[in-house]
């Protein structure tokens, strides 16, 4: 079942740009569908995956979101948590209300 998700995945990398000519984001979604698939299946497209998150942070943020990843969520529901907490800040004291 693993490398049949992975042909897949492969397949759908494959044909995205063959896809692009035609009408709509098709070449987008194909794309995304086939990268999940290979993250979900292989270890080292996860380490590769783990190293471009930590040089482009802001880009796998968006695609864990999209992937909704259980440490994501996790991790969304714990910043939400936090900012419930957290007592609302102070004004900054060089601002005066009038």
């Amino acid at each position: 079942m693993r490398i049949a998700q992975l042909t897949l995945g492969g397949v759908l990398i494959l044909l995205a740009p063959a896809v692009i000519p035609l009408p709509g984001p098709a070449g987008i979604f194909l794309f995304a569908g086939g990268l999940i698939l290979i993250l979900r299946n292989s270890r080292l497209a996860r380490r590769h995956f783990a190293r471009a998150k930590r040089r482009w942070p802001r880009m796998g943020r968006i695609i864990d979101r999209a992937m909704r990843r259980r440490s994501t969520l996790r991790r969304i529901a714990l910043e939400k948590r936090r900012a419930a907490a957290s007592p609302p800040r102070a004004p900054c004291p060089a601002v005066r209300p009038r």
